[in-house]
Parts: C-alpha cells; structure tokens; sequence
C-alpha cells in the first residue's frame, strides 16, 4: 500500500514539475522514505497515547534510529510489513522491564553483534564511503556500551533487537555473504 501510494505521489509530483532532475524512481524512493517513517513514528505514538508508554516510546524510537543510523540493518521488502512489524516492535520494546541482569546480558549481546556484523547492508543505502565502515562500527560499538552506564532495559531492548538486524549469513571462511536489493 505504501509503495503504491508513494508510486502515485511520485508520478504526481514528476508531471507537476516535468524538468525536474530527479527521476520517478527516485522520487518514488523518497516518498516511500518519508511515509515509511512518518507512519511509524504516528502508529507507534498513537498506540503509546493508549497504553501509557509515551515516554518509552519515544526513547525506543530515538535510540533505534540512531543506532540503525550508523550500523545500518535488515530492510524489509514491504513498505507496508515495515511500518506494521516497526511499530509492533516499537510497543513491545516499550514494554521492557527487566532487572539489572539481564540488562547486562543485553548489553553484551547487542555490543558482540554490533562488533561482529556493523556497518550492515549499507552498501546502496548511504554515500558514506567503506573506509569509513570501520568508523560506524566504533560508533555503534559506543551507543551500545553507553547503556553499561544508563542500565536501561528499554534501551537494552532496543539495541539488542536493532542489532539482530544486522546479522547476515556467514560463507566458509568467515566472510559475509553479500546480498543483492533489499531483504
């Protein structure tokens, strides 16, 4: 439904402004962007109004995009699956209430997979060069560990869940499999 309405807006925009540079495609890819991520910060604040977890949504929503920022992740297909499984994850993850413990097993999990597997599938979705992927995985490394010192479960939550997107199939070797398009 997203890519359908993003497809109509962006050939509507292309006629509206016919000399404009950027091709359908392009704008199409941006519209999504936009209703992809205006959709799930809407869905997730609307239900958070009715479960009482606006604060911890909000933190969800700032600390997942800011590590999703720099260690990149998992794309869904779908525009529609993305906004739907976002915001369940999003309302689940403000639900986090778990003792210091297993904060502590959280942190470590999301700060190994952060350390293993970011910078992932940024390749096509960033202009950052690789040279500095070594960089966004110290970055990472550092928003992560950064909880060690908050010891917030909702923010263990959120990292730890961010970081399993980054995971991707390992060859012979040790190498990733690079991946063709979106997953």
């Amino acid at each position: 439904m997203i890519d359908a309405v993003s497809w109509r807006i962006a050939r509507g925009i292309k006629s509206a402004v016919p000399e404009h540079p950027l091709s359908v495609e392009v704008l199409k890819y941006a519209v999504s962007f936009v209703l992809n991520t205006g959709s799930i910060i809407v869905f997730s604040l609307a239900i958070s109004f009715f479960t009482g977890r606006v604060a911890e949504v909000l933190t969800v929503l700032v600390a997942y995009a800011l590590l999703r920022q720099v260690s990149g992740g998992l794309h869904l297909k779908s525009g529609t699956l993305c906004v739907v499984a976002s915001t369940a994850g999003i309302t689940a993850m403000s639900f986090a209430d778990f003792g210091p413990a297993a904060v502590t097993v959280a942190n470590l999990a999301a700060l190994l997979l952060a350390a293993v597997y970011a910078p992932s599938r940024i390749e096509g979705q960033t202009r950052i060069p690789k040279k500095y992927y070594p960089l966004l995985r110290f970055v990472s490394i550092i928003i992560v560990s950064s909880n060690f010192l908050i010891q917030s479960p909702i923010l263990a939550a959120a990292f730890l869940v961010q970081c399993v997107t980054l995971i991707r199939p390992l060859r012979r070797g040790g190498e990733h499999r690079e991946e063709k398009g979106h997953v």
